[in-house]
């Protein structure tokens, strides 16, 4: 993994691209122009021109950050098993794809119709049956440390609502969710 740096505030787009996709970034300020606000930890500025030590060091600690950010993300593999920390649950297909969609704008809003184009390409399912599968991935997803949320009139949102499972500070969380799986 590399730091991207980003020319602000020229490269304004880019800087938008690659936030969305959760990568370490590292701005490089013109003289006299402000930075742009971010509470994001993968992002830090340097006016230019700087130092290549301190480039360097801010480099080293996005790096860091993101390594950390890392194992926090969920990760679903291609025979539908999601991972998070050192826990994991097995979705069936259609679930599998509906819990794409919503790891691929994690944090932000994915809308019904979306989800009902991801889970059902050919034809969108009644209502209720994208309510239903909804509330088993919730069911799955908070051994995780995962919560779907509902977003009255416009869809659903994912978020970490706690450390992935098997943190120092929860050990024995993933040896239950795992145990549950090798069960079923």
């Amino acid at each position: 993994m590399e730091v991207a740096l980003v020319r602000w505030p020229q490269e304004s787009s880019r800087l938008e691209a690659l936030r969305q996709e959760d990568l370490p970034r590292l701005l490089l300020l013109d003289e006299g122009s402000d930075p742009p606000i971010s509470s994001d930890c993968l992002e830090d500025w340097v006016r230019s021109p700087a130092a290549d030590a301190d480039v360097q060091a801010r480099m080293r600690t996005l790096l860091l950050r993101h390594q950390e950010h890392a194992t926090d993300r969920p990760e679903l593999d291609e025979n539908g098993v999601l991972r998070r920390g050192a826990a994991w649950v097995a979705l069936p297909p259609v679930e599998a794809r509906l819990f794409s969609a919503l790891l691929e704008r994690m944090g932000r809003v994915t809308t019904r119709s979306d989800l009902n184009h991801a889970g059902w390409p050919a034809e969108a399912p009644d209502r209720n049956v994208l309510d239903v599968h909804i509330l088993h991935l919730r069911r799955k997803t908070a051994a995780l440390g995962l919560a779907i949320r509902t977003i009255r009139s416009r869809g659903y949102l994912l978020e970490a609502v706690g450390p992935p499972p098997g943190a120092p500070e929860n050990g024995h969380a993933a040896e239950a969710v795992n145990g549950a799986n090798a069960v079923s």
